[in-house]
């Protein structure tokens, strides 16, 4: 199944939080991995259930399956990704 991979706002702020390069890599990733197999990760529980989370290094990328749109909601360092 392929799916259409949006961001939101959000995601712009978090980007520029990271090096232009790691950015990059990052985005090149999402648009690869979560395109095509975005149904595959984990769901996320607790405060943030009904989130997926899709791991790149030491980063994580949060986001939701609706329909078939894939929406990026927040892209962030482990350590801060779930505060």
């Amino acid at each position: 199944m392929s799916y259409k991979v949006t961001f939101k706002k959000s995601v712009s702020r978090d980007l520029k939080k990271i090096s232009k390069e790691e950015a990059d890599k990052i985005l090149k990733k999402i648009e690869e991995e979560l395109s095509e197999k975005a149904d595959a990760n984990p769901i996320l529980k607790g405060r943030f259930a009904g989130l997926r989370k899709y791991r790149y290094g030491d980063y994580r990328v949060i986001y939701t399956i609706i329909e078939q749109k894939v929406i990026i909601l927040r892209i962030r360092h482990r350590r801060e990704a779930y505060r």
